[in-house]
């Protein structure tokens, strides 16, 4: 449909927003020139029509509570990839916030429900091309911003390990169906750990890949800087095995380098990890609320693997605590002027954009604010006022001080080849009750995330394994290395996997075909 061009009231209205002092007779000048320029959008619309794809049709459902008992999927469905390949005849688990085209996404919000994207995620179509079938989409936290599994429009996602304990977000549903055993794989979106913290609570690994290795084109955006996608799995094999699908560049995704070098990461587990050398990082014990029980559990999964034959020494990298810092700056001021102000895009960005989505959301959200998440106001209050009172200084700041937060982390590693911390500081916390104080809620989607924003700010890679059990609850290590050299991480997760003998499952999940107890 042609474009609605602005009425003189229209003009006067943008006029007035930016103080140009227009008369009413400066607005009759300017308005026929304003509808000439209109007709360019008009063929750009036009344009685009005859080169965008169709919508595929897809069948799927939503599951009754009977067939989704930890509120893990949002829909299922059957989309049967190539039928060869490195993933054939393994079943994935898509993020609700990352594209299937022809099905739905809500990306744990009212305000996004009704959208349906015309295409895969550029990883859904490297799973698909690789043999896999995509069984469905998992639950996520609402606009994907909490750390906790309450905050979706769908309701809660539970724990596999214990009903009434959080399974973990934003990933919330992606871990929960892995470690129930309900899907082989899934995938994870981490702008503050969103894969780590619910691998790290729900007792599974989660890697979050080094920024730029693996393309983001079709997962909604928080923060551009920020934006990782990754694997979710049971164990290091085959997290190795998806990354290496889903890993390289695009072509649309500027946040790739490129010269981008894809590693063989399933090859690298085969190399032993005897000699390399283990930086355990003070700075990630020890947090105002750290649990004795989770970093116990963390120091003697290092033991296990200085008993590998691996060298470990104990390391301080004071920046690791500034980088929660750095983080809250470049979230909150980011998100706003990205994620709500600028539709989920915003302007200036070289790689693919999803018009469609941007117009349905950024309309949805502008008729009735108020179903913003709780999460979701907090970063607005917080954000909207500092841009407005500061005009983005402070983001400009922190954008400055990454490079000393990567240089940090960077000498460590010139002298380890990894390392390691709890992922959390705490064990999976009861979920709030649908009648929990605000303040409760809003305590229970950001508790977890100090050790794991700092390297969504830096870009290197990490990727949380299960230390041990504490509580009759499972707690995550997180080895983090060198940016790009995410084969290292994997090869030090696998020895540790490999010398406890593979990580536990809730009891009665079929893993390997056999039921755990």
């Amino acid at each position: 449909m042609p474009v609605q061009p602005p009425d003189p009231s229209a003009i006067t209205k943008v006029a007035e927003s930016y103080g140009l002092g227009l008369t009413d007779t400066d607005v009759a000048f300017f308005t026929p020139l304003v509808h000439g320029l209109f007709q360019s959008w008009d063929v750009v619309e036009r344009l685009h029509a005859e080169v965008e794809p169709a919508v595929p049709e897809r069948a799927w459902t939503r599951p009754e509570a009977a067939d989704n008992p930890l509120g893990a999927w949002y829909v299922t469905c059957e989309v049967i990839g190539s039928g060869e390949g490195p993933l054939a005849g393994r079943t994935v688990a898509v993020k609700d916030n990352t594209a299937v085209a022809g099905v739905p996404m809500m990306n744990g919000s009212p305000i996004v429900e009704g959208f349906v994207p015309r295409r895969d995620a550029t990883i859904v179509s490297r799973m698909l091309d690789a043999g896999a079938t995509i069984a469905g989409k998992a639950v996520c936290e609402n606009l994907s911003s909490s750390g906790g599994s309450h905050t979706s429009h769908t309701g809660p996602v539970r724990n596999p390990w214990d009903l009434a304990r959080s399974s973990g977000g934003s990933s919330s549903g992606s871990t929960a169906l892995v470690a129930s055993g309900a899907v082989d794989f899934a995938t994870g979106t981490d702008q503050a750990g969103s894969i780590r913290m619910p691998a790290s609570f729900s007792g599974i690994v989660g890697h979050k890949p080094t920024h730029g290795l693996v393309p983001y084109t079709g997962a909604l955006s928080i923060e551009q800087t920020i934006d990782h996608v990754g694997p979710l799995t049971r164990t290091v094999a085959d997290a190795a095995l998806m990354l290496g699908v889903i890993a390289g560049r695009d072509g649309h995704d500027p946040r790739q380098p490129a010269n981008l070098v894809v590693d063989d990461y399933v090859g690298a587990l085969a190399r032993s990890a005897d000699g390399l050398r283990v930086g355990v990082v003070a700075e990630g014990f020890g947090h105002p609320n750290s649990e004795t029980a989770v970093d116990d559990t963390v120091r003697a999964a290092v033991e296990t693997l200085r008993e590998s034959g691996l060298t470990v020494e104990d390391v301080s990298i004071p920046w690791h605590v500034h980088g929660r810092m750095l983080w809250d700056v470049i979230t909150i001021e980011g998100a706003t002027a990205q994620m709500v102000d600028a539709n989920g895009y915003g302007l200036n960005w070289q790689g693919l954009y999803d018009p469609e989505f941007m117009e349905f959301y950024g309309n949805k959200w502008r008729e009735d604010g108020s179903r913003f998440s709780e999460t979701i106001k907090l970063v607005l209050l917080s954000g909207r006022y500092s841009l407005d009172r500061y005009r983005g200084k402070h983001y400009a700041m922190a954008r400055n001080l990454t490079s000393h937060l990567q240089a940090a982390y960077d000498e460590a590693l010139s002298r380890f080849d990894v390392l390691v911390m709890p992922t959390t500081p705490i064990q999976a916390s009861v979920i709030p009750a649908d009648d929990a104080p605000r303040e409760e809620m809003i305590a229970r989607a950001f508790e977890m995330v100090n050790n794991t924003t700092p390297t969504n700010v830096s870009g290197h890679p990490a990727c949380s394994v299960p230390a041990g059990m504490a509580n009759g609850l499972p707690t995550g290590m997180m080895i983090i290395g060198k940016r790009f050299d995410d084969a290292t991480v994997l090869r030090v997760a696998h020895t540790f996997e490999q010398a406890v003998g593979g990580f536990p499952a809730p009891a009665g999940v079929m893993v390997g075909g056999v039921a755990s107890s």
